[in-house]
């Protein structure tokens, strides 16, 4: 039937049935002339009139003939009635079905002739290079995460059951453009053991889009739909597409991806594994390089080199894949669950032209910790196989051999490796460095770049430095800050790390986008690297200073996050000196400032000027004020204006004067193993440097676990100009004592230091054990006697206690040794409760005492410019007499008059570190 048979149709029905007109029989010509031409007017209007009626019509899309539109549709259901269109429209669509029969999938499914065999490698080294390198992953990854065979992977429990009411809904996304594949992929899909869910056939771009939509067309299946752009939506497409999806899984295919009838049933088991429910899964997959001898890594295409990675399974080389690996990423077909497939727009792709295998692979690895996995398959069954004519691949070449296209892939994993992607060699060769730097602006590079430069020039050590990237600061820009050649951000070489996250964050105003791509990059690069510590500046943005904290505390292997003030990042370039097991420990201690005060608030004055105007390492350092019964007024002022930026502040007031032997002992106890106490007479004075002293020596000497040196009790800041315990008192000079070793090196001495020092927690422990046991009144009560030394007569005197252990025990104190004895700190000799005390009959020269403070960075002084190792550090006894630690131990035992009574000469008396008490007596080496 014709369209003209239907409307002539329709209209006679009108005409014939509901308004015939009578003509006059003897009408005349003029008016057989009128009536002919009014039932012309009125066919052409009939006609205009009917397709406005049409039901396929829609009236408001159409031109707005104001009198026909609304004649149409005022008077649609009344000139003809529904029935009347009902009737000649099913007449119409009957005779189409029987004059034009259904089309089939025979009569329009093409196929790819193959005519070749699968390409086969002769070349015997890169036979042996794949198979080498494919054995060292496997093994790798069996005794890491475990692999398992196809049979094994079947027999691991799955949330899904193919059988049952709770069978995975499955919707599989076919790609085409050019192949001639797409019946084949139908075929296999609509015999599948598991049931698909949907197929989507998407033609974006394609030549070829109305013969695939014909195929489509051909099958008569509901579930299968046919989708097309004439915009090419590239790679990215058929993504974006997954979004919409119901279903729990999506199964991603290229079109030279024939999948066996198994395979959907294979994949949704694995998929529900509690192993590998977190995962993509596939059939093919990559390698990416290893790092070459210059350290350097290759092309992914580059030809005869192992260190070029894998493709698997690769029939050219034999590699076939019979148990689960763990690839960088996966190439033809995808599957995952629907919630995962959002993961890969969470970053702007590097390139929408390709890479959206790669960057899948390493933004599910990035942001949601999810591995990418070949499956394997049985060799003897077809059905299993995700990819059962790899032939195909080589009928159409794709993009990725072009070189070109090759550049731009080398580009992208690049930049995935360096911003935290954990490929395969880095998790078989996990790296350690030292430092790594952090700078979100060029001003960051800037002030970092001195302790930079230091690590990367010393022996032994390696630091690389991460930039913000994007509109803060790029690599380039990094590069001419530290006056490097700007070719290093275009090597494929560890240096410069670029995370480009001014471009991922874009316009917007939320701190979210930085904050996640700094954490999500910096904990996959820290994880890579192994760092001891992470190193940025002080005032950095707060949410990414967030982020590298939270980035930091990831690693297992113990990461710590250092924030330096720029001030003081020139002043601790003696970090580079340090060991790499020493450097985690940054953070750990916790140095309090004690200062012991009554009624000198000018002294007081000058010390707080001085630890104000000290440098500080962004540590938080409290400080507390004890003050006697006796403070004056003017002291509680000072005390009480007192603002310090470092940490809280304490005042303690004691309501019964207690003396200055209980104001020094009880003005500090530790908290831990970790909290030490710097204790300060108000008359004493203090280096700018003096905390960085500390700092450096308890990480070189006390932090560091390859050193053991259990007898350091303390770290002095004052370096003595007399034998402080010998009547006489001599003048003495360790840098005319110990020239023939380094006039200049730090030395180990028994005396403790009551001018400015820092005291171990264990050993304060012990010492309040020991003073609360031994303390008299009587200093002649006192059972210790050291042999020639004053101090036997000292009354009032916490110092006195403290010798008599020392010596006993073998424990010593590190000192500092410099030009002219310059010290961290400096004893003024003002009027207190010993000197010019009344019964202080010993007459006290300033000059003998008062020392001048050191003033510029000490580094230069030391031994080869670092602290020496603590093997090399000279020992001298109470006497300032040169004698070996196990010398010291030897004269304490020898003298015997510990809380203990050992009967052994080889033998000191030992304590209970946590509670201080003394346990027994042990042999000391």
């Amino acid at each position: 039937m014709r369209s003209g048979d239907f409307l002539e149709g329709m209209i006679n029905d009108y005409v014939g049935g509901k308004s015939k007109v009578k003509t006059p029989k003897m009408a005349s010509n003029r008016l057989v002339a009128i009536l002919t031409c009014l039932q012309f007017a009125f066919a052409v209007y009939a006609t205009f009139l009917l397709y406005y009626m049409s039901p396929a019509v829609d009236l408001r899309t159409k031109p707005d003939f104001a009198w026909a539109t609304r004649i149409a549709r005022n008077m649609k259901q009344f000139i003809i009635p529904p029935h009347v269109v009902g009737h000649y429209q099913d007449a119409a669509a009957s005779l189409i079905r029987a004059e034009i029969p259904p089309i089939t999938p025979s009569e329009v499914c093409e196929h790819e002739q193959i005519d070749f065999v699968q390409k086969k490698s002769n070349d015997a080294q890169m036979i042996k290079f794949k198979r080498e390198l494919y054995d060292e992953i496997l093994g790798f990854q069996g005794k890491s995460i475990g692999t398992e065979t196809l049979a094994e992977l079947m027999a691991m429990k799955s949330k899904w059951d193919m059988r049952g009411p709770n069978r995975p809904k499955v919707t599989v996304l076919l790609n085409h453009f050019k192949r001639k594949t797409l019946c084949a992929q139908l075929d296999s899909l609509l015999q599948q053991t598991l049931p698909f869910h949907h197929v989507w056939v998407l033609s974006f771009g394609s030549p070829n889009e109305q013969s695939l939509k014909r195929i489509v067309e051909s099958y008569n299946d509901t579930r299968i739909s046919f989708i097309s752009s004439s915009y090419d939506f590239k790679y990215y497409g058929r993504f974006q597409m997954a979004l919409q999806t119901e279903a729990d899984l999506v199964y991603i295919l290229d079109d030279d991806m024939i999948p066996g009838k198994k395979m959907l049933q294979i994949l949704s088991h694995v998929a529900g594994t509690e192993k590998y429910q977190n995962s993509v899964l596939g059939s093919i997959g990559r390698i990416l390089p290893f790092r070459q001898k210059d350290f350097t890594f290759p092309s992914y295409r580059k030809f005869r080199s192992k260190e070029a990675g894998l493709y698997l399974p690769d029939p050219a080389y034999d590699i076939t894949v019979d148990k689960i690996v763990q690839v960088d990423f996966l190439s033809s077909s995808w599957f995952l669950s629907a919630e995962l497939v959002k993961t890969l727009f969470i970053e702007t792709p590097f390139t929408f032209m390709t890479g959206e295998d790669l960057h899948l692979s390493y933004q599910l690895q990035k942001y949601r910790n999810a591995g990418s996995f070949v499956l394997p398959v049985d060799p003897t069954d077809k059905e299993t196989w995700g990819d059962s004519e790899h032939r195909l691949a080589y009928v159409s070449e794709t993009t990725v051999i072009f070189k070109d296209i090759v550049q731009v892939r080398d580009d992208q994993w690049w930049k995935a490796l360096t911003t935290g992607y954990i490929t395969q060699w880095a998790a078989m060769y996990p790296q350690k460095i030292d430092a790594l730097f952090y700078a979100h602006s060029v001003d960051e590079v800037k002030a970092l770049a001195p302790l930079l430069e230091k690590f990367r020039s010393t022996v032994g050590k390696k630091a690389y430095i991460v930039v913000s990237g994007g509109n803060f600061c790029t690599c380039e820009d990094a590069a001419e800050a530290l006056k490097w050649p700007k070719v290093v951000c275009k090597e494929r070489r560890f240096k410069i790390f670029d995370l480009q996250i001014g471009l991922l964050s874009g316009t917007s105003k939320s701190e979210v986008p930085v904050l996640q791509a700094v954490y999500s990059s910096m904990k996959g690069l820290i994880k890579m690297h192994n760092p001891s510590v992470v190193i940025t500046v002080t005032d950095i943005d707060t949410n990414v200073k967030k982020a590298l904290k939270m980035a930091s505390e990831t690693n297992a292997n113990g990461t710590a996050l250092v924030l330096l003030p720029r001030p003081s990042v020139s002043k601790v370039l003696w970090m580079a000196d340090l060991r790499s097991t020493a450097l985690p420990n940054w953070n750990r201690m916790r140095i309090s400032v004690n200062i012991i005060t009554q009624n000198r608030v000018t002294s007081l004055t000058r010390l707080l000027k001085s630890l104000t105007d000290a440098y500080y390492l962004g540590d938080e350092i409290p400080i507390s004020f004890n003050m006697d019964s006796k403070v004056d007024e003017a002291t509680i002022k000072l005390v009480d204006s007192f603002e310090w930026p470092h940490g809280p502040k304490t005042l303690r007031r004691r309501i019964i004067q207690g003396g200055l032997i209980r104001a020094v002992s009880e003005s500090w106890y530790p908290a831990s193993d970790d909290d030490y106490g710097l204790l300060l007479e108000d008359d004493i004075e203090v280096s700018p440097y003096y905390y960085l002293w500390i700092k450096y020596a308890l990480l070189a000497y006390h932090y560091d676990p390859q050193i053991s040196l259990p007898e350091l009790s303390s770290i002095s800041l004052y370096t003595p100009r007399i034998v402080e315990v010998v009547k006489e008192r001599p003048k003495w000079n360790p840098t005319e004592f110990f020239k023939r070793i380094h006039p200049h090196t730090p030395y180990l001495h028994q005396l403790p230091c009551s001018w400015g020092a820092v005291f171990f927690p264990k050993h304060w422990r012990e010492f309040y054990v020991y003073m609360n046991m031994r303390f008299t009144e009587d200093a002649k009560a006192n059972p210790v006697q050291i042999p020639k030394s004053r101090t036997n007569g000292w009354q009032a005197s916490w110092k006195k206690f403290l010798i008599d252990m020392m010596y006993l025990r073998g424990y010593v104190s590190l000192y500092p040794n410099f030009p002219n004895q310059a010290s961290f700190s400096t004893n003024h000799m003002e009027p207190g409760a010993h000197i010019s005390a009344k019964d202080n009959v010993v007459r006290h020269d300033k000059a003998d005492f008062e020392v001048p403070l050191l003033q510029e960075d000490f580094r230069n002084f030391l031994p080869n410019g670092k602290l020496p190792p603590a093997s090399k550090l000279p020992s001298i006894n109470l006497f300032n007499q040169a004698v070996s630690l196990k010398g010291l131990k030897a004269a304490g035992a020898k003298l015997g008059q510990d809380v203990l009574r050992c009967d052994n000469a080889t033998e000191i008396v030992t304590v209970d570190h946590v509670s201080g008490l003394p346990q027994q007596c042990s042999k000391f080496v």
